[in-house]
């Protein structure tokens, strides 16, 4: 299974950019899919998740409201669309999927089974 991520850019606080995740070598429905990012100096975070079954979505507290997360089962694709982006949303953004996840791991980057290679979102002030 791969994972290619990309639709990172530059974009002016306020604005809106949306990132792609494709997968190939698996299918999308089968797996939870989720959003990390990692600012510089700091350590990778959570985003966001869109659960293997059904379409239940989480997002950290940093993102709610501005953020959200959806699944193309046909184009075998994530989404998230980003809104309102300040500048403390600058990281590399990485798309993940996880095989068998239960709720309560679904925020830990260590319970992913394949990650994409990251796409730099900056958002400048």
């Amino acid at each position: 299974v791969q994972l290619q991520a990309f639709g990172g850019g530059l974009v002016q606080a306020g604005g809106s950019l949306r990132l792609s995740c494709t997968v190939s070598g698996g299918t999308v429905s089968l797996y939870s899919m989720a959003w990390f990012r990692q600012a510089p100096g700091k350590e990778r975070e959570f985003v966001s998740v869109v659960k293997r079954n059904g379409d239940m979505t989480y997002y950290a507290d940093s993102v709610k409201g501005r953020f959200t997360i959806s699944r193309d089962n046909v184009k075998n694709t994530v989404y998230l669309q980003m809104n309102s982006l300040n500048t403390e949303d600058t990281a590399i953004y990485y798309c993940a999927a996880g095989a068998r996840l239960i709720t309560s791991s679904l925020r830990l980057n260590n319970a992913y089974d394949y990650w994409g290679q990251g796409t730099l979102v900056t958002v400048s002030s």
